[in-house]
């Protein structure tokens, strides 16, 4: 038999991504026979089995495991030489996939694209948010605006300016609750911030004084967090320059504490010479540097 088709591997990705055939099949626009006959495909071309089936599902095996991130791999290639291929001519024409932070995504980039759509029209934005790094030279995305320098090869990055962020509350709660003059009376507030964390971020809140019980409302997701901030909830920490955007939020403590996370923007060196891709990357930075001015202490 000859090397299984890219097909197979997305029929396989999609189990591993959505536990069941049946929902896999969905996510695919298949039928549930015609996704299981690839599957099953697939394994008589590896001579592995792939699944078993528990009571929860389809589990998969090791031999699965092993395989998921070479698969991811080919749908992140396979997904590049489509937007590629969208592109081709001499004008800004075709998708460009840009991943950021859920924060800068959300809150800082729809502005910034904006503006870029009347300037070139042909060009469509695909969007990903995730606080995790998307790997680049694996065409996950083109672009990608970070919080931390860029470690790998072939990789062009620029480095912009730093957001700087501070504690801020709604309006609503400093008007119920009172604001605390100082750090050393925050425990007797309702301090929003994460539930499992990163090494980073279990470093910071060692420098906040929170009462023994720890945070009033946890969650891992930044937007969840500026949300309950917005609501009134309590407080929590807020880039200056998204927190200033809104004259309902105050800040809290200013000048007491406070952190900054480095602004890098960075694509694959090899999409410098696409024309789209250029313009993307030099207008993301035009508009990063004018909303991190705004973002200072």
């Amino acid at each position: 038999m000859s090397d299984p088709d890219w097909s197979l591997y997305r029929a396989f990705l999609a189990v591993m991504t959505e536990g069941s055939l049946s929902a896999a099949a969905r996510a695919l626009g298949l039928t549930q026979p015609t996704l299981g006959r690839q599957v099953a495909e697939l394994e008589r071309a590896l001579g592995v089995a792939l699944f078993t089936r528990s009571p929860q599902g389809l589990k998969p095996t090791d031999a699965a495991l092993d395989l998921r991130p070479h698969a991811q791999a080919m749908a992140g290639a396979a997904s590049a030489l489509v937007r590629a291929a969208s592109g081709a001519g001499d004008t800004a024409r075709g998708v460009v996939r840009l991943t950021a932070s859920e924060i800068i995504g959300a809150e800082v980039l729809p502005t910034i694209l904006a503006d870029f759509r009347p300037k070139h029209p042909g060009v469509a934005v695909e969007l990903s948010l995730d606080n995790q790094q998307q790997d680049l030279l694996r065409g996950a995305a083109d672009i990608a605006v970070r919080m931390v320098r860029p470690t790998q090869d072939a990789l062009v990055a620029r480095r912009l300016a730093d957001t700087h962020l501070g504690l801020y509350a709604h309006r609503r709660y400093v008007e119920a609750e009172g604001a605390p003059a100082t750090l050393d009376a925050l425990p007797d507030h309702a301090v929003i911030g994460f539930d499992k964390g990163t090494p980073f971020l279990r470093g910071l809140v060692q420098r906040v004084p929170l009462p023994p019980q720890g945070f009033a409302f946890r969650a891992d997701s930044d937007l969840a967090q500026l949300a309950a901030v917005r609501a009134g909830f309590g407080i929590g920490f807020i880039q200056h320059g998204v927190a200033r955007r809104d004259p309902d939020l105050v800040p809290v403590c200013p000048g007491q504490i406070g952190f900054e996370l480095p602004v890098w923007l960075v694509m694959h060196e090899d999409l410098r010479a696409t024309l789209r891709m250029r313009a993307m990357f030099d207008h993301l930075a035009d508009g990063l540097d004018a909303f991190l001015a705004t973002s200072q202490p």
